[in-house]
């Protein structure tokens, strides 16, 4: 035998666990940084501690890189990543919870696919508050959104293959008893905005509903190969006009007492 075979073989050794420890223990703001740059710095983990497997963090919202503008979710979030096989193929598990705002950890999966990827979020109800979306910059900070966004689903299926994304499944978002700066009404009402893809469909819809209020929104829009396209109509109810004024003004294009919306 070689002599020197044992020493290699201890280097060997040194060098293998050094890669599995820095694999457990990798920092979480290894994590953080990566979110950070994938999100143009719009999503922030801020002072992130624990591990990337398991581990919290503050949690920002800004206007991305040089923008003034952000807001932090109270109580920040917590995490847990771990290896699992989803149909039998191996995948990564996620449980975030934000003691603010879940009900219950919020457990998604992930898997590679050959050409792209796949993302399982399982049947979960929350409640977060809109001053978050101030944090992102324009338009939610000259709207000044308060209230609350709750987010229901009973799962959700979301691929991406060569590049185009699509998703199976229903997300229901409402707006309960929002207010803003621009109106002296308080509140200005609740709505809910439906998002659904059938099974083997290329084409997500989308569905915005009016529950209460005196600012009437509706509208009709699909999310189709990347692009969406939306039609809608903002308009107050009889005698708040011109309490609605600046709002309608600002939302979308005028047309007499109504505002139209319109993307895409």
């Amino acid at each position: 035998m070689n002599a020197r075979w044992p020493s290699r073989l201890a280097w060997t050794g040194a060098v293998l666990g050094l890669l599995a420890a820095l694999l457990v223990f990798a920092p979480a703001r290894w994590l953080a940084n990566s979110i950070n740059a994938a999100t143009n710095d719009q999503l922030q983990l801020v002072n992130a501690r624990g591990t990337v497997w398991r581990g919290r963090a503050d949690l920002m919202f800004t206007g991305g890189q040089g923008s003034q503008t952000r807001t932090t979710l109270p109580q920040g979030v917590e995490w847990r990543i771990s290896p699992t096989l989803v149909s039998g193929l191996p995948a990564m598990a996620l449980r975030l919870e934000a003691p603010c705002c879940t009900v219950q950890p919020v457990a998604l999966t992930a898997r590679p696919l050959l050409g792209g990827a796949e993302v399982r979020l399982a049947a979960f109800s929350s409640r977060w508050p809109a001053e978050l979306l101030i944090g992102l910059g324009t338009p939610w900070n000259t709207l000044r959104m308060e209230g609350q966004l709750s987010l229901q689903t009973s799962g959700l299926t979301l691929r991406w293959d060569s590049g185009r994304g699509s998703m199976q499944g229903v997300l229901a978002v409402e707006a309960q008893d929002m207010v803003s700066r621009l109106s002296t009404l308080r509140p200005l009402g609740s709505y809910r905005m439906d998002v659904r893809a059938e099974a083997d469909s290329n084409t997500t819809t989308l569905a915005l509903q009016t529950l209460n209020g005196r600012l009437q929104l509706q509208g009709q829009g699909q999310w189709v190969g990347g692009r969406l396209r939306f039609q809608g109509v903002a308009e107050a109810a009889p005698d708040s006009e011109a309490a609605l004024n600046n709002l309608l003004n600002i939302i979308g294009r005028r047309q007499g007492p109504r505002s139209l919306l319109n993307i895409g």
